[in-house]
Order: structure tokens, then sequence, then C-alpha cells
């Protein structure tokens, strides 16, 4: 048996067309959905990029405990189970935040690993002296100057990231299509802004604007003209279609060597991006909308032959290692807390009456696939949490000397085996992990219906449906050993919740 994952980062599940948007090209998505089963409940669970990778790793969450960081030194990594379990894992990617601080250690879970470089602000070519063009938006840091070197260096559609590490996950592919007992996992780091891709992709989107150049949103309130929200918008689009012509590229491959008799087929991603929604642009913006947070998920199972079906029950990411072990017959950790998606993939076998997700530090959320409830930190505690972490890395620059000296060893919890954590102060001090205070506070407690309201537009005030949501989010807060401080921040230990 073998097994390819196709993941891409910050792809939209409401635009693309097997969930119903019309309005863009991407016809091997449609293809796919044909092949494959379509998930209608996938959500999150830890975000953004180096959380939900732990997640997919682990099958367990990784926003109550700690932020962005490195596989910890008890974590049990899908990929490194499989290997010692004598399948073959190869990891091909572009993310380039695998490779720079509190990333570090998840590819080398992997037999062997391949890197397309030159995705944003990887420090990949060298440039001295580099006059940034005219922009909108981007990042105004080191990071925003190097995405424009690393723009020069891929000016033919050949060169850009996405396609070298295609080329890579395809060569592997077309390698090793008869050989038995391998994973692959093509991860490309596209739709994420910022958006560039090859004229021909943007001709098929055309707009009047005619300012400078704009595909590279910040993570803010709308302040940008209709005009130029729409071209933004139309480079995400671009960047999509793109997306939809490679993986078309991995179906070909299928077809060719007839692997759908023996090879699993999951397309996933970690988590959407909102495109004016809600009048925010971005993903580390409060709260989380289902634009960001209800996400899209293909899988194809050999063993079960589903195909061009649906399944409503409530999935997430942390399911998709207890999948792949479960595939290869491989035994799942007692600390995943992922299930086995094959039961729903036959049949819609349900595998969770609710999931949680969010971010460390922010608002703590839960669905039951019919509601979403966004608990908010009460006035004045929102600063009252910690990372907990053997190793002590994070988001570049996120964790210094200063965040060091708050240092404390702690006992540790259910999953970490025995062993003591540091535990580090993460209010306001560490940077790059939380949100202000202020854009916490102003969105207080949220819930929403969104069989009935899709687009999240009308708070629901039911008290009843809100304490059977918060009933549950305690009860999975509480099995999964969230620290003592998540509950006081949240309110949750006080005698009279309202």
């Amino acid at each position: 048996m073998k097994a390819i994952m196709v993941m891409f980062d910050s792809l939209n599940r409401h635009m693309l067309p097997p969930y119903g948007y019309s309005d863009i090209q991407a016809p091997n998505f449609e293809r796919l959905a044909k092949r494959s089963v379509t998930f209608d409940n996938c959500y999150v669970g830890s975000m953004p990029c180096m959380p939900a990778r732990r997640e997919l790793h682990t099958g367990r969450y990784n926003f109550l405990h700690r932020g962005w960081g490195p596989l910890e030194h008890y974590d049990d990594s899908m990929p490194r189970i499989l290997k010692e379990n004598g399948v073959y894992t190869h990891l091909v990617s572009d993310h380039w935040h695998y490779w720079e601080e509190g990333g570090a250690n998840y590819h080398l879970q992997y037999n062997t690993f391949e890197w397309a470089r030159g995705q944003e602000g990887d420090p990949w070519k060298g440039r001295v002296e580099w006059d940034v063009p005219p922009h909108i938006g981007g990042r105004k840091d080191a990071c925003g100057r190097q995405e424009y070197i690393n723009r020069w260096y891929m000016r033919e559609e050949k060169e850009q990231s996405i396609v070298v590490n295609f080329s890579n996950g395809l060569q592997f592919i077309e390698e090793n299509s008869h050989s038995d007992n391998w994973f692959l996992q093509l991860e490309c780091f596209d739709p994420h802004e910022p958006f560039f891709a090859p004229e021909s992709y943007k001709n098929q989107y055309p707009d009047d604007y005619s300012g400078v150049s704009f595909d590279w949103p910040g993570y803010h309130a709308v302040n940008e003209t209709p005009e130029q929200q729409q071209h933004c918008i139309n480079r995400y689009k671009a960047l999509v279609s793109m997306c939809d012509t490679y993986l078309g590229k991995v179906l070909d491959a299928m077809d060719r060597h007839d692997l759908w008799k023996d090879t699993l087929l999951i397309v996933n991603t970690d988590h959407g991006f909102l495109l004016t929604e809600h009048n925010r642009w971005g993903k580390v913006t409060m709260p989380y909308y289902n634009e960001i947070a209800h996400i899209p998920l293909f899988i194809w199972d050999p063993q079960i032959k589903a195909a061009d079906v649906r399944r409503s029950s409530l999935v997430q990411t942390i399911d998709l290692a207890a999948t792949l072990l479960d595939f290869f017959a491989c035994p799942l950790p007692d600390d995943m807390h992922g299930k086995p998606l094959k039961n729903t993939i036959l049949r819609d076998e349900p595998v969770r009456e609710y999931a949680l997700f969010g971010q460390h530090g922010t608002h703590v959320n839960i669905t039951d696939g019919r509601h979403v409830y966004m608990r908010a930190p009460v006035c004045g505690r929102e600063n009252n949490i910690y990372n907990y972490v053997q190793i002590p890395f994070s988001y570049p620059n996120a964790i210094d000397v200063d965040v060091m000296k708050t240092a404390e060893l702690h006992p540790g919890f259910d999953f970490t085996k025995g062993s003591p954590v540091i535990k580090l102060h993460g209010g306001s001090a560490i940077k790059g992990l939380q949100f202000p205070s202020h854009e916490l506070l102003s969105c207080g407690n949220m819930l929403y219906d969104v069989v009935s309201d899709p687009g999240q537009y009308t708070l629901l005030g039911d008290t009843q449906v809100e304490r059977s949501m918060l009933a549950a989010l305690k009860e999975l807060m509480k099995k999964n050993d969230a620290p003592a401080e998540q509950y006081h921040r949240l309110g949750l230990d006080d005698n009279d919740i309202e």
C-alpha cells in the first residue's frame, strides 16, 4: 500500500468548485471530488502554520499549551512511526518555515526530504543592494525585501517554487510507483500570501486596476479601495488556479500508474484566509471565522473505493495522522486524540461530537458542526497565559533572553510521558504569538449557527445552546489536560459563569 498527501497552505474551502464556488478556474479540484470523498465538516485544530503541522504529526491539539514551535522530545510523530514500521516516508515542500527558527525538526522525521527554495521571505538569493518596487501591503521588514528579491529569480513559471516542488514530488512518484510501502507528503506553500503567479493565470481574472502592485495583504481591517480589494482577490484566485494545475499533474500520475488501486490520496490544507470577509484580511486575525477555520478535505481510500460522495461528520486535522497510521496498520500512540477516518469514509460514521480550535493565547473555540462558539478571555486576564515547552524555539525572535528569564520547571502533562517542561510567560512578552489585548476583548464571546447563518453575520442569542457548548468546551479542555490558567483566563473557574 502507498499514500500521497497533497497539502496546500491557506486554501479557502469557500472558493473551490466542489464547495459551491463557481467564479474560479479549478477543474482539477472538480476532478478530484469525482474521484474521492469530499468532507463538508472539516475544521482546523491549532493555527497557524507550524502549530497545524505539529497536529499533523501528533494527532493532538497544540494551541492549549503552547504556540508556534518545533516537535518536542515527547511527541509521537506520524511519519517517524511509519518509518519505524517499515513504511518509507518522503517529504517534498516549499514551505520555508520548516527550515527556519521555530520549525527546525519536522523534516527530520522522514526518511528523506527535499526543499524547493524561494517562497515569501525565504533567505534564498543574496543581493546587497535592492530596491523594493512600489506596492500595497506586504511586510516592511527583511522578509518583505527578500520576497521581491526571490521573485526576480522566478520570472518564468518553471522557476517558481511551486513548480519545482511539484516536479520533485512527481519525480518521487515516477521513480517509486512500482514499489510498495511508502508515504509521500507533497506540501505546497501556495496559495499562501503573497499571491505571486505567472501572467497566464492572472489573465484568467482580468480587472481594470492600474495602480501599484497589490498581491500581499496584511493581517488587518480592510482599508483599501474596492478596486484594490478586487484586484488582490483576483490575484488569490490566479494562484489557486495555478495550484489546481499542478494538483492535476498528481492526478495524471495516479491515472498513468494506476495508483488508484492501492494508494491513499489525501488533499488538505492547514487553514483558510480572509479576503475582505468580515472586513478583514488574513488569518492571524480575530476572531477565527469559518473562512479561516472551516477547511476543505478530500480523501480517496483504495480499500473502500468511495468516490463522488460527500461526508457530513465532523473531522479535524488531528484525524489525518491517525488515518495514515491506520491505513498502514501501524499502532496509534496512546496520546493521539485524532481518530482514523476509515468508517467515516465508508458510511459517514462520526468520530466526535465536538471539536476545539484556535491559536495559543486567543479565543478558545468549539464547534459541533452546526454551532460555533468562541470563548474570549475575561477582561484583565487576557495575558494570563504560558507556553509549556522543552525546546525553547518559537516564531523567529519570539523567545528571547527576557522571556527565558521567566522560565520555571513544570512537572508536565498527561502527554509528556512523565517528563517535565519549561513554563514560559506567554502574555504580551512573546512577540508574534499573541493578539493585542484590545482585539481579544473587543470581540467578546460569540455564538453562531453556521447552518442557518453560514456567513456568521448574526450572533445567536440562545442561552441554552451557549451553556451546552460551554460545558462541552470545558470537557474537551479537561480531556486535553489544559493548564489551569486556561480555565481562569476564560472565566471557566468562576462559580457564576455567564
